[in-house]
C-alpha cells in the first residue's frame, strides 16, 4: 500500500472513501465531522440516523454514502476523546484497523484519512501520527493508496517527516 501525506480540505479528496472522525452519536459535529457533514449535505446525516441509530461505540467504524462529495462512501470511526478521559491508545489503533476493515468490506481501494483524535478531543499529534502509521504500515488489505490529509502545513509536514 502506498501511503502519502497531502496538505488540503479531506472533503475534496477524490478516493473511494474518506474517513470521518464522528462522534459516538454520529449526527455531525464540528472539525472535520462538521466539514464532511456541510460538504457532502443531508444524504450523510440521513444515511448515519438510519444504518446507526444508536451510534457507534469508540474504536469501531461503519460506513455510510458519500452524499455530494467526490468519494463514494465516507467511513465513520468514534476515536477516544482524551479531554473526556479516553486515553486507552488501543481505541485509536482500532480506529484504523476498522476503517481499513470497513473499506476492504466495501472494495475501496483508495482511502483518505484525517489524524482520528488529533483535534478537538486532544490526542498528541506526534502519536496521532504514530498511530496512523502503525496500523497503516503493517495492515493486511486490498486498499492500495492511503492518504493522510492535514488541513493546516504545520500538521502536514509532521505526517510528512514521519513517511521518511
Amino acid at each position: 500500500m502506498e501511503i502519502t501525506a497531502v496538505q488540503g480540505d479531506i472533503t475534496e479528496q477524490r478516493v473511494d472513501a474518506i474517513v470521518n472522525a464522528a462522534n459516538r452519536a454520529m449526527r455531525g459535529g464540528g472539525g472535520v465531522d462538521g466539514a464532511i457533514h456541510r460538504a457532502g449535505g443531508p444524504a450523510i446525516l440521513a444515511d448515519c440516523v438510519r444504518r446507526f441509530p444508536t451510534g457507534l461505540a469508540t474504536g469501531d467504524a461503519g460506513w455510510t454514502t458519500a452524499g455530494d462529495l467526490p468519494a463514494r462512501w465516507v467511513i465513520h470511526v468514534v476515536g477516544p476523546n482524551r479531554h473526556a478521559g479516553e486515553t486507552d491508545r488501543a481505541l485509536l489503533l482500532s480506529c484504523y484497523a476498522r476503517a481499513l476493515a470497513v473499506a476492504d468490506e466495501l472494495g475501496a481501494g483508495s482511502v483518505a484519512f484525517p489524524l482520528v483524535s488529533a483535534g478537538v478531543y486532544g490526542w498528541p499529534k506526534d502519536d496521532a501520527i504514530a498511530c496512523a502509521l502503525e496500523v497503516l504500515g503493517s495492515a493486511t488489505t486490498s486498499v492500495t493508496e492511503v492518504r493522510i490529509v492535514a488541513f493546516d502545513a504545520a500538521t502536514y509536514e509532521m505526517v510528512r517527516g514521519a513517511l521518511v
